[in-house]
């Protein structure tokens, strides 16, 4: 993403700051469905991906998005509890992957078909902000997980889809927030400030494209486990 500050700092400061604080940011429900598109915005750092809401065969709503070498961000902002609601499920779909051939560790490779991420917010020291990327990638191994190139140990990367085998197939995952959270910052978080999807191809020029579905929190199942975790 060829911008001049990192990603995680951009959102912080143009999306992911509260305007007022208070309930009216609240998104706190026993059971928290993100998919309602209407309340979310989109953020430009290299030009827009073209985001379409639109309803499916199973009469869901689903985000399109395809990008020609821009980036941008598709997101909500708002106090998303984990204790109440620890597990992310979506659905995405991508047409291709960028080119394997991309170093994704490094700024000129840090583009992706589909990405999700959710962000917690460092107060007014925004630059400890910190972000999970879960993406579909080209070439890391499922599982890998690395620094993002721009924002580094604040912006960690995780690939649950490797390659172009899925490409053109919905693929559902179920991650639990607070564990992945652990793993990767080794802290504990309680809340979250922010999710978002983002297509990009701004710093490798490619055409991508994607689909996004059926976003929710939810609490975990009585043995503990988030249904369908990827």
């Amino acid at each position: 993403m060829t911008h001049n500050i990192p990603v995680l700092s951009a959102i912080m400061i143009g999306m992911l700051c509260y305007q007022v604080a208070g309930a009216a940011n609240d998104l706190d429900t026993d059971t928290l469905d993100v998919s309602d598109f209407a309340e979310w915005q989109q953020r430009s750092f290299s030009g827009n991906t073209d985001y379409t809401v639109m309803t499916d065969e199973d009469r869901a709503d689903v985000v399109t998005a395809e990008t020609e070498g821009q980036a941008s961000a598709f997101y909500r902002q708002g106090r998303i509890d984990l204790e109440a609601t620890p597990c992310l499920t979506w659905r995405w779909r991508v047409g291709a992957t960028a080119p394997a051939s991309l170093d994704e560790r490094s700024k000129a490779g840090d583009d992706f078909a589909a990405r999700v991420y959710v962000v917690k917010r460092g107060g007014l020291a925004f630059w400890r902000t910190k972000t999970i990327n879960y993406v579909w990638s080209a070439s890391q191994p499922v599982g890998q997980r690395w620094p993002n190139a721009y924002a580094g140990d604040n912006a960690l990367m995780w690939s649950l889809n490797s390659g172009n085998q899925q490409a053109g197939s919905w693929v559902t995952h179920s991650r639990d927030i607070q564990q992945d959270w652990q793993r990767a910052f080794s802290e504990s978080i309680d809340h979250l400030d922010g999710i978002a999807i983002m297509t990009d191809g701004d710093d490798s020029n490619s055409t991508l494209s994607a689909a996004y579905a059926d976003l929710q929190f939810s609490a975990r199942q009585n043995d503990g486990s988030c249904t369908g975790r990827g």
